[in-house]
């Protein structure tokens, strides 16, 4: 076997940016500051943040449910204060609505919220004609998700998705051999996370307790079904609740699943199975084993696609309010669900951070991680012969954040924009349906239907709390 190394995935300068083959619909001059608004500004809306100022954004208002001004923030919520601190002069607001009402100076936006505001942040945001980053997974619902790109396409905004890795030189390389030919026809994917890292399988919503006076709930809340507050719920471990999370699989799989999907150019599956550990109306399992099978696409054949996630160990314990070793609670769990030794073939799927993917052609296995470019390719003579020139374009510096801004100043679009991250994100999303169903899924991708399981639409589009509502 052989690990390809940097070296091994560029050729040449040919490797450099590719042009934008866009109409412009708005013009930047040189000397033109993009103003960006950050929706989220703690934890990933920090850094988010951070980073689009890094890109050459002018960051102009921000906008949390958190208000750093009334009280001492700690932890995840200590960001905020820093994100306050750090541009004084930016316009601050509570309520996105109101932010995008009154701040028409506006450009551009970040929506680093949980899962369950981003399309109704996002969308409101490109009917007012401003371009939209917005974080992963795109949607926390899968109709959602064809509205984003429905809208986005509609409105002629600039957008991406932060799946960061998106981005990578060394992403757009894997994409590249595999498409070559590297291993041959690709019929059978395998992808793993180290994730759940918050509690999930939880039974009940945890005790009401007395709201800070630094948040307002309500707006958080916002569009998803209300339940009391309670600091087992944000500002992290919403990720295990259905209405506000989309567990394991929302959290990873945009970022694992991305270069395997991209490129063998997947589409929409024609069923979704999940085998777990038992999910509860109110939270995604501890585990989960979800299986799509992806139809032949001109001459390339079908896929079968398997998602591991979660720990086989594990167990949630209602005093800690976790996930503990099912044989003693003072441990972790230590055994990840991930693909039989048989398909791993000695490799390692602890190794660099615990997720990976390994893809199995017609000739051979490519095992690939999008934070360790040493990849391993079995049989390694692969490689003699598959050095493709590159034939997409590149992100300035790998970077998400300077695609986006190079986008709009350029009037292009990035490859992580809607058209490509809301049919993806659908195909994600379809694994949290089959959870929720408990059955294996027929599915009719162009019409969002679950063919055998009418019971779905509810949870395909979900009806939104009073007071809210998706203009599409």
């Amino acid at each position: 076997m052989e690990k390809i190394t940097r070296r091994k995935f560029t050729k040449g300068a040919a490797a450099a940016l590719f042009g934008f083959q866009v109409v412009p619909s708005r013009v930047f001059g040189a000397n033109d500051r993009i103003n960006l608004a950050g929706i989220g500004t703690g934890g990933k809306g920090a850094s988010d943040i951070a980073n689009s100022d890094a890109a050459g954004f002018n960051i102009v208002a921000l906008c949390d449910v958190v208000d750093a001004t009334k009280g001492r923030l700690e932890g995840r919520e200590g960001a905020v204060s820093g994100t306050r601190r750090k541009y004084p002069e930016a316009k601050f607001y509570q309520d996105w609505r109101e932010m995008l009402d009154k701040e028409s100076d506006i450009d551009a936006v970040t929506v680093s919220t949980p899962d369950h505001v981003h399309a109704m942040a996002s969308i409101a945001a490109m009917k007012k004609g401003k371009h939209v980053y917005c974080q992963k997974p795109l949607t926390h619902d899968i109709w959602e998700a064809r509205m984003m790109t429905k809208v986005a396409k509609e409105a002629g905004v600039k957008t991406q998705m932060g799946n960061q890795a998106h981005a990578l030189d060394s992403m757009r390389r894997a994409v590249e051999l595999i498409r070559a030919g590297l291993i041959g026809d690709v019929t059978e994917v395998h992808t793993w996370t180290n994730r759940p890292i918050w509690p999930q399988a939880v039974p009940r919503f945890p005790s009401k307790e007395e709201v800070p006076a630094h948040i307002n709930w309500d707006l958080w809340i916002g569009p998803a079904p209300f339940h009391d507050y309670s600091s087992r719920i944000t500002p992290f471990n919403w990720r295990g609740y259905w209405d506000f999370g989309t567990g394991a699989l929302g959290d990873m799989a945009c970022h694992v699943m991305d270069m395997s999907f991209w490129s063998l150019e997947l589409g929409s599956p024609t069923s979704v199975e999940a085998v777990t550990s038992g999910s509860t109306p109110v939270s995604p399992p501890i585990w989960s084993t979800i299986t799509y099978e992806f139809p032949a696409r001109g001459s390339k054949p079908p896929v079968k696609y398997v998602w591991h996630d979660g720990f086989k160990d594990a167990v949630f314990n209602e005093e800690k309010w976790a996930l503990v070793n099912k044989d003693d609670a003072s441990k972790r769990p230590s055994q990840p669900n991930v693909p039989p030794a048989e398909i791993l073939e000695g490799e390692n799927p602890t190794e660099s951070k615990g997720f990976g993917t390994v893809m199995i052609g017609s000739e051979g296995k490519f095992f690939f991680n999008r934070h360790n470019n040493k990849w391993v390719v079995k049989p390694n003579d692969r490689l003699k012969d598959c050095n493709p020139d590159p034939s997409l374009q590149r992100a300035r510096d790998s970077d998400p954040h300077k695609e986006f801004y190079d986008a709009i100043k350029n009037d292009g679009q990035g490859l992580g924009n809607f058209d490509y991250a809301g049919p993806f994100s659908e195909t994600v999303l379809l694994g949290n349906l089959a959870m929720k169903l408990g059955k294996k899924i027929q599915w009719d991708g162009p019409n969002m239907k679950a063919i055998n399981a009418p019971e779905a639409d509810a949870l395909i589009k979900r009806a939104y709390r009073d007071g809210w509502k998706m203009d599409v």
